[in-house]
């Protein structure tokens, strides 16, 4: 009993070391906070579920590298700052919240990843006002 508890305990202990650990969730990061559309497309599903400011859509990675383009040349960001990230309960996938400033405003930051073995993909990108 003691040991299924010792595991019950550390177990969500390692799952969030795992994330902050993400390689993938630091370059997009990095790549959020420079507005960089072509680093965040090396790490893009292919096709990703994008929303920026309420306009939702599922769209190709070329698409939503296009967008986000857009979305970086009209708010130039200064910076970005992971608030809080987990992983998914009954998977491995794991998403970051985040503050995105900008030359325009802050806006908040949802990313969802999509894990499949050792590798890690965005499935999903939000941008909401803050």
């Amino acid at each position: 009993m003691k040991n299924l508890l010792l595991v019950l305990f550390l177990f969500p202990l390692t799952t969030i070391a795992a994330a902050q650990n993400n390689p993938v969730l630091e370059a997009v990061a990095r790549a959020l906070s420079a507005g960089d559309a072509d680093a965040l497309a090396r790490h893009l599903a292919d096709n990703v579920d994008l929303s920026i400011l309420e306009k939702e859509q599922t769209c190709s990675k070329a698409k939503a590298v296009e967008l986000l383009r857009g979305f970086f040349s009209t708010n130039r960001p200064r910076s970005f700052n992971q608030v809080h990230q987990g992983a998914s309960r009954g998977s491995n996938d794991q998403y970051c919240i985040g503050n995105l400033v900008t030359a325009n405003g802050a806006f908040r930051v949802y990313i969802y990843l999509k894990v499949t073995g050792s590798s890690a993909v965005v499935q999903e990108l939000r941008f909401d006002r803050d």
